[in-house]
């Protein structure tokens, strides 16, 4: 039974697969992540219903949070369709709709002004300007890159991801300091956020920045990652207008539920609320 083991050639197979299906770099990453973390697991064994459930199971012993246990579970079950496995899937677990944000990741906006002050006090102003921009458009990370002279004139980005293309506009303010910086950098064209070689900036590097203001800016590093920029544009914008269709269509989102999470108000917000129903006599 061979053609049930998991070798690496399938692994690569895989990937491009996935390349094929046109899937986002951090996606395919995450994903190969997950299944090479199985295949470490089986440890040669053969895959099997009775493995795969067996994987589900060793992911919960092992603490995981149970959205992390599903995100991995539905790698697997990719890769098991891809190998025509199907039988071998296993269901996710089931997971209680969440009422509020954790706080300890929250990030507010003091949170973001600390931060970006803290950037421009360290004459960090290619991170100070990234962390505004993200949070000015709800761009993703991987979508920096569509930030670019051209589109800061026009004020408006074409962003093509996952098979879809959709039109940011970019505030005026913004454009003005995006132009601006650009200028001084001598970029005359393309992207505006590039590394001192003019190279495209890294995901890693990215987040590798913004970990390293959280002791000037007195941010807990739990609170500090880009797609927490992301979410404050959403739930500022969410506010602004209270149209949470035309939010979905702004981040780029297929489902409102997805939108949905974004939206979710912090585990101390959600307390104040329960205290002004004054129910309690």
């Amino acid at each position: 039974m061979n053609e049930y083991k998991l070798t690496s050639k399938h692994i690569q197979l895989y990937a491009d697969h996935l390349r094929l299906e046109e899937k986002g770099a951090a996606t395919i990453e995450k994903y190969l992540r997950d299944v090479r973390a199985f295949g470490f697991w089986l440890d040669g064994r053969e895959i099997s219903k009775e493995n795969t459930a067996a994987w589900k199971a060793h992911l919960v012993e092992q603490g995981y949070a149970p959205a992390s246990v599903n995100a991995m579970l539905s790698a697997l079950n990719s890769l098991l369709e891809f190998l025509g496995l199907r039988a071998c899937r296993v269901k996710f677990l089931k997971i209680q709709r969440r009422m509020f944000r954790d706080d300890r990741r929250d990030l507010t906006r003091a949170d973001y002004n600390a931060l970006t002050a803290a950037a421009k006090g360290r004459g960090k102003a290619r991170l100070a300007l990234l962390m505004e921009a993200i949070c000015a458009t709800g761009i993703r990370v991987s979508e920096v890159k569509y930030l670019t002279v051209e589109a800061a004139q026009a004020g408006r980005a074409e962003i093509s991801l996952k098979g879809k293309i959709r039109t940011i506009l970019i505030p005026a303010k913004l454009c003005r300091k995006l132009l601006k910086y650009s200028k001084k950098q001598k970029i005359v064209s393309g992207e505006i956020f590039l590394t001192r070689n003019g190279t495209h900036l890294s995901r890693r590097q990215i987040w590798a920045e913004m970990k390293g203001l959280c002791r000037t800016a007195g941010v807990a590093p739990s609170k500090v990652f880009p797609h927490n920029f992301r979410h404050l544009f959403a739930t500022a914008f969410y506010r602004a207008s209270h149209d949470i269709v035309k939010l979905a269509d702004v981040l780029g989102h297929s489902s409102i539920e997805t939108t949905r999470i974004y939206l979710l108000t912090s585990g101390a917000e959600h307390q104040r609320q329960l205290d002004r129903l004054g129910l309690v006599l």
